[in-house]
């Protein structure tokens, strides 16, 4: 039989975009490598606003990663005898619902598993696979931004589309940064009715 760690484990850091996920994400990264640790860092393939092959925070805090367009493919990045100890994910919300079970898996077999996404869409509702691996982490670290119209927590994304907040049926996904989305608390946020 064979013999498994007792040191996976499962972190989350979730919050609205502009809260610093990426930003903690890239520390534990580094803290990682001052450790020694034999760390795999991976990005979904649709994410390259700022780079094709490194995690980039909005303050330009970057790490070299891995683009992977199904959450299946990191198995492909374990090799047998290779001693991996951690596994970091950025933006694990537009993979697929597979990853909740390849963590889980990847935990199981003894590695940390660290990864950082939206909790919530520009609606307001939760995002894809995230609650489902809030359920399973370990340990979750939630992050707010300032709202950038009271300057309370902010714990939501808003939209904007043509200087307007999105409607309730835009698309789920659209890659960006501050050029259409800005963080607000539950009092700001808004949206508007489809015609």
């Amino acid at each position: 039989m064979e013999q498994v760690s007792k040191t996976g484990w499962i972190e989350i850091i979730c919050g609205p975009m502009f809260a610093g996920k990426s930003e903690e994400l890239i520390r534990r990264v580094k803290r990682l490598e001052y450790a020694k640790k034999n760390t795999l860092v991976f990005k979904p393939k649709m994410d390259n606003r700022y780079s094709e092959d490194e995690i980039v925070s909005h303050s330009k805090l970057h790490t070299k990663s891995i683009n992977i367009e199904k959450a299946s493919d990191i198995y492909k990045y374990i090799k047998s005898g290779n001693k991996i100890d951690a596994i970091v994910i950025d933006e694990v919300q537009f993979l697929d619902s597979e990853i909740v079970e390849i963590c889980s898996d990847l935990a199981d077999k003894g590695i940390r598993v660290i990864a950082a996404g939206l909790d919530m869409d520009f609606r307001g509702e939760p995002f894809k696979n995230v609650p489902e691996l809030l359920a399973k982490a370990e340990y979750i670290t939630k992050l707010t931004a300032i709202c950038v119209k009271c300057g309370a927590p902010a714990t939501m994304t808003q939209r904007i589309v043509n200087g307007e907040p999105a409607k309730k049926d835009d698309p789920i996904v659209i890659v960006g940064a501050s050029e259409c989305y800005e963080p607000r608390c539950r009092h700001c946020h808004e949206l508007k009715n489809s015609r």
